[in-house]
């Protein structure tokens, strides 16, 4: 089958975030599938961009799936340059929609791109190529730039996003959405029943080494030993002195409720407990300072490590962190790439949410408290650390076997392979 991924944000391992398409798109390439992904040369998640040396498009073959990478202008934050550029990416695909009907003759076409702009030229495509159309939700766009940004829905913008949902939920054969909990929004945008599929976030396996041997039970949660020998050092030293490591890996941002977090480390401060905050965002300072004002020296905050480091560093963690803040936009569902590498580093993990759905109390690996309250938090943690090491090292291992049954990027592909197959089958 030849399969048309449009993704605006698209990376790959080489390049970074978003990671999603690359991964779906190397196991459609190892079963014997021709995948074509079209994206923007400047994302704001990309570590690396690529090198378009004053071209207009640039085509590239990376782990057997073919790039086309259409110049964009760059951005910074979430202003109007982020929305030229997304309105030049989807103007430039428009233009390139006949040339990739006919030189790449697409079965199936998927649009991805986090808003729905880009499902009318993928529509176009899908035409002149007698091919099918899929719909990808990865957020629900306009409500969250509404819910989140107090956007009026009389904005021109937004109506044109709403425009754009519409269009996809009535006009493509499928919709695979990476939240669970869409159904009745979908449907009431004009979603035939049967069309949704939920297809969730994933991990690759192969990342993580050992990956069907238990550690000890008294052990901390697995990995390598890449970690920068700074950050090593520091992790090392802390266990050293007793004390018990509850973790963070991920972005700074207010999204992430790390100033609960500081709170509830304020309150357990005469416990054997230290609290290490790996990332960088725009909070990070602000962070810093709030730790210093509550004297929190056994709150430590670390650089980001590379990639392949995040299975070291979790390996050092006894407890990893999620929180989130108490917003209404979560009832549609959470499906956060982080908690996926807490679960398959096998880290009991203590999750502060309130959502739609709740991947740590479903799948049994940690402990859930609710969202914005450092009383709860101290509490749950608490809680964790009653337990008797075992304990909770059979928490951790409840979750990565989870991930490793159900959301590895090898059983999540077969399973959009299934939907793609149908849909072609009905054509």
């Amino acid at each position: 089958m030849n399969i048309l991924l449009i993704n605006h944000y698209a990376g790959s391992v080489h390049h970074g975030m978003e990671y999603r398409p690359y991964y779906l798109a190397r196991e459609w390439v190892r079963a014997g599938h021709r995948v074509h992904i079209v994206a923007a040369s400047h994302s704001h998640l990309r570590r690396q961009g690529p090198t378009m040396a004053g071209r207009d498009r640039l085509a590239e073959d990376i782990d057997g799936i073919h790039y086309t990478w259409l110049r964009t202008p760059t951005y910074a934050g979430n202003g109007a340059g982020r929305v030229r550029n997304m309105l030049a990416f989807v103007a430039r695909l428009w233009r390139e929609a006949p040339r990739l009907a006919q030189t790449f003759a697409p079965q199936a076409v998927i649009a991805s791109s986090t808003y729905p702009l880009d499902i009318w030229p993928a529509h176009r495509i899908a035409r002149l190529a007698g091919a099918r159309l899929l719909h990808e939700v990865h957020d629900l766009w306009p409500l969250s730039p509404m819910e989140l940004g107090g956007h009026s829905r009389h904005h021109p913008f937004i109506m044109l996003l709403q425009a754009a949902e519409n269009h996809a939920c009535r006009h493509a054969d499928a919709i695979v959405s990476i939240l669970p909990r869409v159904r009745g929004h979908l449907e009431a945008r004009g979603m035939a029943p049967h069309k949704l599929h939920l297809i969730p976030n994933g991990v690759d396996p192969d990342e993580w080494p050992a990956a069907g041997t238990p550690p000890p039970a008294d052990a901390p949660c697995r990995g390598p030993d890449v970690l920068p020998p700074a950050v090593a050092a520091l992790l090392g030293r802390l266990r050293a002195e007793g004390r018990a490591i509850v973790g963070y890996a991920g972005s700074h941002g207010l999204a992430n409720a790390l100033d609960t977090l500081l709170d509830a480390a304020h309150l357990l401060r005469q416990r054997p407990l230290a609290f290490v905050l790996v990332g960088a965002g725009p909070e990070k300072d602000r962070l810093r300072r709030q730790a210093r004002s509550l004297g929190l020296d056994h709150v430590h905050f670390v650089d980001p490590v590379a990639k392949r480091a995040i299975p070291a560093l979790l390996a050092r963690f006894d407890i990893a962190f999620l929180g989130w803040r108490r917003q209404p936009l979560y009832r549609f569902g959470i499906a956060p790439n982080k908690l996926l590498d807490y679960m398959m580093a096998g880290c009991p993990v203590l999750h502060a949410v309130e959502a739609g759905n709740d991947p740590v109390a479903e799948t049994g690996c940690g402990v859930s408290v609710a969202p914005d309250d450092p009383s709860a938090l101290a509490e749950g943690l608490a809680r964790l650390m009653a337990l008797d090491p075992r304990t909770r090292r059979a928490l951790g291992e409840r979750g990565r076997r989870h991930v490793l049954d159900h959301l590895s990027y090898p059983v999540l592909a077969r399973r959009f392979l299934a939907v793609l197959a149908q849909e072609t089958h009905h054509a």
